[in-house]
């Protein structure tokens, strides 16, 4: 079994390394996929020392196109028998990766939601209105799949590569999650999983990037894919 495991990449010199060290460490055969996304500090320098490891390829958008374009890129690379999506940052542990394939090795599962909000794993307490509007936006998105999801916009989503790649990924921003959550839910016979994941959620000071912006276009993402097509 192969997995590959796609980053999209903006401003993340500081904590890249460390991610892609930390994805080395998971027991399994990898294949990394950076996308430096129209990074405009130190990240392309760091993503070009990294490119000379065996297991790791670097794809290059000229400029900051957004998370979904970043990560459209990545997967039409992508050759593993298993797609896993992985922050840049620190906010999600690589050693969940066991965890999140398990459903998927045991052949219980197609796609792998990893859920903040389930699960006795330590999480940093943060946000609450970010909170609030995760939660806003996952039973929304229920309301419209019919999915018993607890956290739609994770970060943490990991696919058999033949059901990813079949999905045409419009989303070039955050509405990646909302999109892809009402793509799968319509695929027949797919099966969606949810396991609890730990969570060292960063402040804005530390580099986080999603906005209410980004936030209201969720819903709007949320209607668009599932009432619309």
């Amino acid at each position: 079994m192969k997995l590959s495991v796609v980053i999209a990449v903006y401003n993340e010199a500081a904590t890249i390394a460390q991610v892609v060290t930390r994805v080395q460490d998971a027991p399994f055969e990898k294949q990394i996929i950076l996308v430096n996304d129209g990074s405009s500090d130190d990240t392309g320098q760091v993503l070009d020392r990294l490119s000379t490891q065996n297991d790791v390829e670097v794809l290059t958008h000229e400029y900051n196109q957004g998370k979904g374009a970043a990560l459209r890129s990545g997967i039409a690379r992508a050759t593993g028998d298993i797609v896993l999506i992985q922050d840049a940052d620190l906010e999600y542990d690589p050693t969940d990766y066991p965890k999140l394939l398990n459903p998927i090795l045991n052949d219980k599962a197609d796609v792998v939601f990893g859920s903040r909000f389930v699960g006795g794993d330590s999480h940093r307490v943060l946000y609450f209105w970010h909170y609030l509007g995760n939660r806003f936006l996952t039973l929304l998105s229920n309301c419209f799949t019919n999915l018993n999801l607890t956290d739609m916009e994770t970060g943490y989503k990991v696919f058999r590569r033949e059901v990813i790649a079949d999905i045409s990924i419009e989303e070039d921003r955050f509405g990646f999650e909302p999109e892809i959550t009402a793509k799968v839910s319509r695929k027949n016979g797919c099966r969606i999983y949810e396991v609890g994941i730990s969570y060292f959620g960063r402040t804005y000071a530390e580099g986080k990037k999603i906005g209410v912006a980004d936030g209201m276009r969720a819903v709007w993402c949320i209607f668009k894919y599932n009432l619309f097509r």
